[in-house]
């Protein structure tokens, strides 16, 4: 790696992001810029960084090779795909170097310049990466929710999975936990939006008996059963504002304190969530604590829609028809050319659970033959359904 001298525009509108556990070095970069870019952010670590990215719209970044949570060389090849017009600087928090290294700023006149700059060194295209355990499909967009995955599967980060129903989240949470230290231990999944809201605190934390009417013994709870392993909060999006301020403490503190007692806890949980709605939005019309989002956002891991994901469909349906062949000790059928055609061609509204679905009519209706038909693939329309309700209503 060379040093070299790097301009950056005066107040540039697209800003600066800076990434390093080192205040210090955040600071000198900051001071060094004394203005002449903005915004300028500051960001901990690689995962911040990233979801920074994600927020905002960035020029450059300056990267410290010693990052707290990923590689910084990972974290530059996923920048290059993902953000391939921001810009990579390298600097060394370690280092004597920065502070007294020359640079220069365009066109600014400025007295103090930009600390010591490096250049990414040219990485090679990364190949294919492993699916993840119980997951199908090699497409582009796949591949990189398999890196960023595996990336962040052996720490304690945070992991919000994002994605449409039916695009499977469980199984990128239950690969996560698969994939980390805690594989051995607990994962305990909660699905928000199924429990009542008078119930989700005592099924979350736990109660003592006595805590209320009908608590006739002590129950330990999801958040405290999962000690050691991995709490999945599933449609995190639906969890009522009241306990988002409770749950937000126990991601902060690790503590939890059980109905009816004064005893507080400690846990040591690494917590995973999932959306399939925008909690943006969410956040904007006060559904949704902005604190509580970030938190959970640490890591954020996207799912593409199937339509997106075209090359994994034949795949996936290959696997589904294998899985009911052999479930009923049957031979598997294979799909016929014009059944392949329909099946690139749907619009898939209900992702690959919905692929699931019409794979298991398909082998239903085949009756032991040896090859699945056009005539073979049913799709409920249940927009059509919903307007003749509404005619005739």
């Amino acid at each position: 790696m060379t040093a070299l001298t790097m301009n950056i525009p005066f107040l540039h509108p697209g800003g600066v992001l800076i990434a390093s556990p080192s205040t210090a070095l955040r600071e000198h970069v900051v001071h060094r810029l004394n203005g002449r870019c903005r915004p300028v952010q500051q960001a901990f670590g690689g995962a911040e960084a990233l979801a920074e990215l994600e927020r905002g719209t960035w020029q450059v970044l300056y990267l410290d090779r010693q990052l707290p949570d990923l590689d910084a060389e990972e974290l530059i090849t996923i920048i290059k795909r993902r953000f391939p017009g921001i810009q990579v600087v390298l600097l060394d928090s370690d280092s004597q170097q920065p502070a007294e290294a020359e640079g220069s700023v365009e066109n600014t006149g400025a007295a103090h310049p930009v600390p010591a700059l490096r250049e990414p060194p040219e990485l090679p295209k990364p190949g294919q990466v492993e699916p993840l355990p119980g997951m199908i499909g090699t497409s582009d967009a796949m591949q990189q929710v398999y890196r960023m995955a595996r990336l962040v599967a052996p720490r304690t980060t945070t992991v919000l999975v994002a994605g449409p129903t039916g695009s499977g989240k469980e199984l990128v949470a239950r690969a996560l936990h698969e994939l980390s230290p805690r594989a051995a231990k607990p994962f305990v999944v909660v699905n928000c939006a199924a429990i009542p809201e008078a119930l989700l605190e005592s099924e979350l934390f736990g109660y003592a008996r006595g805590a209320f009417t009908g608590a006739v013994q002590s129950q330990l709870g999801r958040i405290p059963a999962a000690h050691g392993g991995t709490l999945f909060l599933d449609e995190v999006s639906e969890v009522p504002l009241g306990m988002q301020a409770k749950l937000l403490r126990f991601i902060e503190q690790k503590e939890v304190q059980r109905l009816g007692t004064c005893e507080v806890t400690r846990v040591d949980v690494r917590v995973l969530a999932a959306s399939n709605v925008d909690l943006a939005s969410r956040i904007g019309r006060g559904q949704f604590r902005e604190d509580l989002f970030y938190r959970l956002s640490a890591f954020p891991v996207t799912l593409p829609a199937l339509r997106e994901r075209r090359a994994d469909i034949v795949p996936l349906a290959d696997h589904f028809l294998a899985c009911m062949a052999a479930a009923m000790s049957a031979p598997c059928p294979r799909l016929h050319a014009a059944a392949v055609h329909i099946l690139e061609n749907h619009s898939w509204k209900g992702n690959v659970r919905e692929l699931q679905h019409v794979m298991e009519r398909a082998s239903i209706l085949v009756e032991g033959g040896k090859t699945v038909l056009a005539e073979h693939l049913y799709f409920p329309d249940f927009s059509a359904s919903l307007r003749q309700t509404g005619a005739e209503a």
